[in-house]
């Protein structure tokens, strides 16, 4: 496969211009040689892609279309560098131009803009009048940089923890259980009979999160079991391994480690033998969990139902399970969260529960 030789305006970034200074970056290209990373991109690209890539690098006309839906071209006063489809000109394309020949300087320019200048979001893909998906062409980079140990410190830290403990935050498992418990004494407080069920087998709903929660923000877990308890239903928690979605790896390339930790989250579901699975607000952890993880498994659905939280919110409360007492009066808005809004057309089931909540909601529009 080979991309057009066409040029648009877009002024290349130099390879030896580079503004980011990141420890994972510098010493993976320390490590390179063009054999290694010819030899890398090709197997990437006639082994893990196929008639998607071809198809989307051969409809591509350049016409900047995409241009307006990206919020780092806005902000960078229109740099046609930062438009999508100037991302994707210097890197996958230059690629496939070059059919792999490119220096360790190129790549670590590549991982720069896939990384750094795109948060795969697929804002881009709406504008496109043949709707191509961008974000799958800069996971596609991230993919080629990962193999090539290519991949920014930080976010490959998280995916050494997913790797080690299964969760992003090195949680060890007594930290979990105890958080468990402890956030289970502060609603007893509150409610009589909440509680955080553990590895119940049978029940309706395994509730997962994501890791930053018990680290930084257990409250949430509490805030969920009163919400359970309130609503009557019947849940579990898993008390080891399975209990964080968010999945780093998903974005850092590392499917391997992603794949991992999909298959032990629904692993868990399976042995519990629950009905579904309920995961917390995150949506790229949802996109893991639902689209990218199950793919790279071969599975054409995941095995275990999944809901968001707003899909289980919004039926909580048209169900009456859950009744508003008072509303919320300060004024308020909402993000849209780009894997359930345009993932999951969830958009409208969120401004419905907005204003179940809220007495002065202001949309974003």
């Amino acid at each position: 496969m080979t991309a057009s030789d066409t040029t648009t305006n877009t002024p290349a970034t130099s390879e030896t211009d580079s503004a980011v200074q990141d420890e994972g970056l510098d010493k993976g290209i320390a490590a390179l040689t063009e054999e290694r990373i010819e030899q890398t991109i090709r197997e990437v690209i006639e082994s893990e892609t196929g008639a998607r890539l071809k198809t989307y690098v051969q409809t591509c006309i350049h016409c900047g279309l995409c241009s307006d839906a990206c919020h780092y071209y806005l902000s960078h006063d229109k740099d046609p560098r930062f438009s999508p489809v100037g991302k994707v000109k210097q890197t996958i394309w230059e690629m496939l131009r070059k059919k792999g020949r490119v220096s360790p300087a190129f790549i670590k320019q590549a991982s720069e803009i896939a990384h750094t200048q795109c948060n795969v979001c697929k804002r881009c893909a709406m504008y496109c009048p043949f709707g191509i998906d961008v974000a799958y062409l800069m996971l596609v980079v991230r993919r080629i940089c990962h193999k090539l140990g290519v991949t920014p410190l930080y976010i490959q830290d998280t995916v050494n923890s997913h790797s080690v403990t299964m969760n992003q935050m090195w949680v060890k498992d007594d930290e979990w259980i105890d958080t468990l418990q402890w956030q289970e004494e502060e609603q007893i407080d509150e409610i009589v009979g909440a509680r955080i069920p553990l590895d119940k087998e049978g029940a309706d709903i395994m509730y997962s999160v994501i890791g930053p929660e018990p680290k930084f923000m257990p409250q949430l877990i509490g805030q969920m079991d009163m919400i359970m308890t309130v609503a009557g239903m019947d849940w579990t928690m898993p008390s080891l391994d399975g209990w964080d979605n968010s999945n780093m790896a998903m974005y850092s390339g590392d499917f391997e480690i992603m794949a991992r930790v999909e298959r032990a989250h629904y692993d868990k579901a399976l042995e519990l033998r629950v009905k579904k699975i309920v995961m917390g607000e995150c949506g790229h952890a949802f996109r893991g969990a639902a689209y990218d993880g199950p793919k790279w498994l071969g599975w054409k659905e995941p095995p275990v139902p999944l809901v968001h939280a707003v899909e289980f919110y919004h039926d909580l409360l048209t169900s009456g399970k859950l009744k508003i007492v008072k509303k919320f009066d300060e004024p308020t808005t909402v993000q849209d969260p780009c894997n359930i809004v345009r993932g999951r057309g969830l958009g409208k089931k969120l401004r419905e529960l907005m204003n179940a909540v809220c007495s002065d909601f202001r949309d974003v529009d």
